[in-house]
């Protein structure tokens, strides 16, 4: 059941001095801010109004989600800090003698609402400031990066050895529920990690004669592996088969948990061969394909991307856009799946920021992958009357001369600018890795930082204004 508010009155308000009730200055302007009725509006689909457990009150769910994301904190370090603070405990509505909603609430609530519920926060958040006349959008500035999944760098001797384990630990959990006991499994989880071992003390040697082999061990070793892999999936497989029959024998809570369990490894048999056919791919001297290729067993969807940084030539995760203005609010961002084009991705960009703002951004600055002649004229359709995009490749001489104008050179510098923007966002509101899997759980994550980022920023414009 949906609840919006906390209702609830407490007497410690009328007794703690009013220096322990003040709230710190950027919490009171935006929990002034997020005082309104239209940022409850996107959580209505997902709960039933009368039937139901009372759920966390949405002001106070909106509030913990700016301060996790403002201050870089975890579910369960955030609710160990609200405890703890009087000032954070009011900010979020929630009484000094109150109990917090465990860090669980707050996962299940996020996964619940989705992604379609952030963009929808987003707009709402937006549109109040447009309303309040804080938006300006006479230019825009737009650029990509990588937002990181929480994956380690994914090898194929460490993919394999993980597959191993985690496919022994599901039998484990299978056959703790009396399932399958009598398929034969062998756990072949220390074999796989002595096989992983191995390879790090022969990666120590430097000579080019000891490189190479290094190379023919390494290569030897991953053979291993994926056969030790094999057999894990054929014997997993069995006693996968078995758990189904037994799971129409199953009554209680065991019947969840083996359901849940099967459901598991279902899964991960799937995943877990495609790991293997990577590494017959790799070992047979050729190269899986960036574009479908397995990073991680939990987040199927993470991809490698290469964006030229020096320090990280290859990053794993999703590629993100974000378009934002002169007084650094961030008007539209966009979370994809893989490596797509940057051009195609700024049109639809600015036609968003159109439909938020009423108007079109008078000026478009981007960096030199987005130089297509089809995306200036995209965007002079859309309205835009200036587009400072350096062209790709060799331009002509009236396009070189174009280029060095002032006013395109002036917009040009000012969109390096935007590199800053999300430097910051991966410093300061988490954007630096998702801890979400999927791309759902990506478009998430970075939504809420978008949001905390921009409550900050437009609650700050609206003192300075006023």
């Amino acid at each position: 059941m949906l609840r919006t508010r906390n209702v609830q009155p407490s007497l410690w308000e009328s007794v703690l001095p009013e220096i322990c009730l003040r709230l710190p200055a950027e919490l009171e302007r935006v929990d002034a801010w997020l005082d309104d009725e239209r940022f409850f509006a996107p959580f209505v689909a997902h709960f039933d109004p009368r039937i139901g457990r009372p759920s966390v009150p949405m002001e106070t769910y909106l509030r913990l989600m700016f301060l996790k994301h403002r201050y870089r904190l975890g579910f369960e370090s955030l609710c160990a800090e609200v405890s703890d603070s009087i000032s954070w405990r009011r900010f979020c509505r929630i009484d000094i003698d109150g109990r917090l909603p465990h860090p669980t609430t707050l996962m299940k609530i996020t996964t619940r609402c989705g992604e379609v519920t952030v963009a929808a926060l987003n707009d709402e958040l937006l549109a109040k400031a447009c309303q309040a006349r804080l938006v300006k959008t006479g230019k825009v500035r737009a650029d990509t990066t990588v937002v990181s999944a929480n994956v380690d760098y994914p090898t194929d001797t460490g993919l394999l050895a993980r597959a191993v384990s985690k496919m022994s630990r599901l039998v484990g959990r299978i056959r703790a529920v009396g399932a399958a006991t009598r398929t034969p499994f062998q756990d072949r989880t220390r074999a796989a990690g002595r096989r992983v071992r191995s390879i790090a003390a022969h990666l120590r040697l430097r000579s080019a004669q000891a490189r190479e082999q290094t190379q023919a061990t390494v290569a030897r070793i991953t053979a291993e592996l994926a056969g030790l892999a094999r057999r894990t999936c054929n014997q997993a497989q069995a006693v996968l088969r078995n758990a189904r029959r037994a799971l129409t024998r199953t009554t209680g809570r065991a019947k969840g948990r083996l359901r849940r369990a099967v459901n598991e490894l279902t899964v991960t048999l799937q995943r877990s061969r495609r790991v293997i056919a990577q590494a017959r791919v790799r070992l047979a001297g050729g190269k899986p394909e960036s574009a479908t290729r397995l990073v991680s067993l939990h987040d199927p969807q993470a991809r490698p991307i290469a964006k030229g940084r020096l320090s990280r030539p290859i990053e794993f995760g999703y590629k993100a856009q974000v378009v934002d203005n002169a007084d650094g609010i961030v008007l539209d961002h966009t979370v994809e799946e893989g490596n797509p084009a940057d051009a195609p991705q700024l049109a639809p960009a600015v036609e968003r920021i159109t439909r938020r703002a009423g108007t079109p951004p008078r000026a478009v600055a981007a960096d030199r992958g987005y130089g297509d002649a089809a995306v200036e004229n995209d965007l002079h359709d859309a309205g835009v009357r200036t587009v400072a995009i350096p062209r790709k490749g060799s331009p002509g001489a009236a396009r070189q001369a174009h280029e060095r104008q002032p006013g395109f050179r002036r917009l040009v510098k000012w969109r390096t600018g935007c590199e800053g923007r999300i430097s910051h966002l991966k410093h300061r509101y988490q954007w630096d890795r998702t801890r979400l899997d999927g791309l759902s759980g990506a478009r998430i994550w970075c939504g809420y930082g978008v949001l905390a980022h921009n409550l900050a920023k437009v609650t700050a414009l609206a003192v300075s204004n006023a």
